[in-house]
């Protein structure tokens, strides 16, 4: 159904529709004013005939709507054709009673000589009969059925509003569309509540049809023997066939609006309208087309049956039988190869370019794990990975790509696993409904519980009852909740892996971010550098926990450099001291103060002196292996008197052995800091607390 906001009318068509609603005000007024003021015999047939054109122009309307509220405004039509009906009844009788057999109305004369031959008691029979079938049969039927269709309309609101609100919420339909459908239900109930109040209007207008013609031949007879002096026989036939005759044109219009009430509130929705809906559904069967012509055709031996008739419609519904029966199997031999058409169709090979396509980054859980994902169910894993999303954004500049979760069968029912690419980088086991309390260091008391190792940080830790969340966290246990640890290991998975999830196409995007406000920034590195060598760059800096958010500064200082190496890594160096109050300012306390690990000038010159230059890798070590232990296990021994002396482990190193320095300490320690001279600024105060000293001279 369109949508009145969405009609274009132009100025014509404006002025014509207010036009319109002048006119039906004054048609309105004119019909009130037809029950005081007298009409003229040629208007009163005038208006008459558009009485009876307006009971036929209404019925056809409603054989050919396609949903009964399609036609919403036919219980205020009902209304104001009644009155119609009601105020010519009363100007015809007042004309019929003044002048008597003089009366010179075309259409009631025409009703009462020619429609009942002339005879006013075959035409009294008649108007009975018609008000009789009309009050008892289709009144009665189409009031009653008006009543039902608006209880249950009304009682069936709530659930399709349900079934609306579910569809939505599912992403079956979008919100328009549920708004379309909400509106619907809302004229469909405006409009069978409004119909059972109309259907009331045509019961009255039976009743009164019958009471104003027993009035005009009482009150005729009574006017033609008294006052003109006429017959009996005269009186009586006069008045009797003009009332009879002005009580037909009045029930006929009546019986067509009617039929159309009937109609209207007993049909059900659909795409067709009465017509295809008979011609469907009345000769979907053909063998019952068969039976009947059988049985019209037996019924020829019957003495005193006409032979004639009979074997015309018996012979006319086994043709139209047969006509069926030839299309349905046509139809069904149709089907038949499109069935075929279609089996072969799957049977080709199917493509198999879908099945190697793997998301970037993904969820895959259990099915006991499913209510964590569903928000009908009270899960907010959704609202928490739109979270991790917004925060890797902001604490690293990454555009972390969507994530998708999915259940695996294949899975124990409370696993989750996180992979990267399709390969898992991280899984979990959890126990729905129960709460991890993970040990912090600062334990005043044990609490009973399971206890197993949490799957992000490897830590202690112990399931407990919900119950037991204050217990816990009075004793100094962290508690969290099944969506937390999972969403917590996402967040830990981002970071360790930032530099595998970005990719050209997030490089891209991350440029583009900035290409409005500096144009010229912009043009200028995608003149000199490829999207590849940008991407080594900031994979370097993600490697080692360095947000690349500030990608305006990142990108200017490869366009300098640029021009004198091509090196990825020598120009992740120089980005590095672009963002060097950045990179010292994560590992500074509140008084400014850097507390490092240096490194012995002995273990600086052997790093130094086995760097060599791969034309692929870049800078890279070639150690012998006991040269490599030994360097290795001297900064490792420094990181771990650090660590027990309550600080984080940083390096300070020079700037040609920092990067090698952090890929020797990779393999051993999770996401060490390393950082060079250079990257510390002067207003930084620097405390040593550990040196890495060579076992020889420790």
């Amino acid at each position: 159904m369109a949508d009145a906001k969405g009609l274009s009318l132009s100025p014509g068509q404006r002025a014509w529709m207010q036009k319109t609603d002048i006119l039906m005000g004054i048609g309105v007024i004119a019909v009130v004013m037809m029950l005081i003021i007298p009409l003229p015999t040629f208007l009163l047939d005038f208006l008459l005939a558009v009485s009876i054109m307006m009971g036929l122009l209404i019925l056809m309307i409603v054989l050919f709507v396609h949903r009964s509220f399609d036609f919403s405004i036919f219980p205020s039509l009902l209304l104001v054709t009644t009155v119609f009906r009601l105020a010519l009844n009363v100007s015809s009788t007042r004309l019929i009673l003044l002048e008597g057999a003089s009366f010179d109305g075309k259409i009631i004369r025409t009703f009462g000589n020619f429609v009942v031959g002339g005879n006013y008691v075959v035409g009294f029979i008649i108007f009975i009969v018609l008000i009789a079938v009309q009050f008892i049969v289709i009144t009665k039927g189409a009031t009653r059925t008006a009543e039902v269709a608006a209880r249950f309309t009304l009682d069936a609101m709530p659930g399709k509003q349900m079934s609306i609100d579910s569809d939505l919420s599912n992403g079956l339909i979008t919100e328009e569309a549920a708004k379309l459908r909400r509106e619907e239900i809302r004229k469909e109930a405006d409009f069978y509540g409004a119909m059972d109040g109309a259907s009331k209007f045509v019961q009255g207008d039976v009743k009164v049809g019958i009471i104003i013609t027993v009035i005009n031949i009482l009150g005729g007879f009574i006017i033609g023997m008294v006052q003109r002096n006429e017959t009996f026989d005269v009186a009586l036939r006069t008045y009797t066939l003009l009332s009879v005759g002005d009580g037909l044109v009045s029930q006929i219009p009546s019986l067509l609006i009617t039929t159309a009430t009937g109609i209207i509130v007993t049909r059900a929705v659909s795409n067709d309208n009465f017509g295809d809906q008979i011609s469907q559904q009345l000769s979907s069967q053909p063998r019952a087309l068969y039976i009947t012509a059988a049985a019209l055709a037996s019924s020829i031996l019957i003495p005193g049956f006409p032979k004639i008739s009979m074997i015309i419609l018996a012979g006319g519904l086994a043709g139209l039988a047969y006509l069926l029966t030839q299309t349905q199997d046509e139809e069904r031999e149709h089907r038949e190869v499109e069935a075929k058409q279609a089996a072969a169709k799957d049977s080709k090979p199917e493509s198999v370019l879908p099945l190697i396509q793997i998301d970037p980054l993904e969820v895959e859980i259990g099915y006991n794990l499913i209510p964590l994902v569903d928000p009908e169910q009270g899960g907010t894993l959704l609202d928490r990975i739109t979270n991790i999303r917004r925060r890797s954004a902001l604490d690293m500049g990454l555009i972390v790509p969507p994530i998708r979760i999915r259940d695996n069968m294949e899975l124990e029912p409370e696993m989750y696993s996180i992979l990267i690419k399709g390969v898992e980088v991280g899984r979990g086991l959890l126990q729905v409904g129960k709460l991890m309390a993970m040990d912090s260091g600062d334990i005043s008391e044990k609490i009973s519980g399971v206890e197993f190792v949490e799957p992000v940080f490897n830590l202690n830790a112990i399931w407990v009852e919900p119950d037991n969340r204050d217990l816990a966290e009075s004793r100094g246990y962290t508690v969290v909740d099944c969506p937390t640890i999972i969403a917590t290991h996402l967040t830990e998975i981002i970071r360790r892996h930032a530099d595998e999830i970005l990719g050209r196409e997030e490089v891209k995007k991350l440029i583009d971010n900035i290409r409005g406000d500096y144009p010229a920034v912009v043009k200028e590195i995608e003149e000199k550098m490829k999207y590849g060598e940008i991407q080594k760059v900031l994979q370097n800096l993600l490697r080692e926990r360095v947000s690349i958010r500030n990608m305006v500064t990142i990108l200017e200082t490869l366009a300098t450099y640029y021009d004198f190496t091509t090196d990825t890594g020598m120009l992740t160096e120089y980005v590095r001291g672009a963002l060097a109050r950045q990179i010292a300012g994560v590992f500074t306390n509140e008084d400014n103060v850097l507390s490092v690990i240096t490194v012995d000038p002995e273990i600086e010159s052997v790093i130094r002196s086995s760097i060599h230059d791969d034309p692929v890798e870049g800078r890279v070590l070639g150690m012998d292996p006991d040269t490599h232990n030994a360097v290795v296990n001297a900064l490792l021994d420094a990181y771990q008197r650090a660590s027990r002396m309550g600080f984080t482990p940083v390096y300070l190193v020079s700037p040609q052995i920092r990067s090698v320095t952090f890929a020797l300490l990779e393999r051993e320690v999770q996401a060490p800091a390393v950082l060079a001279y250079n990257e510390i600024s002067k207003n930084i105060k620097v405390n040593v607390v550990v040196s890495a000293l060579m076992p020889a001279t420790a």
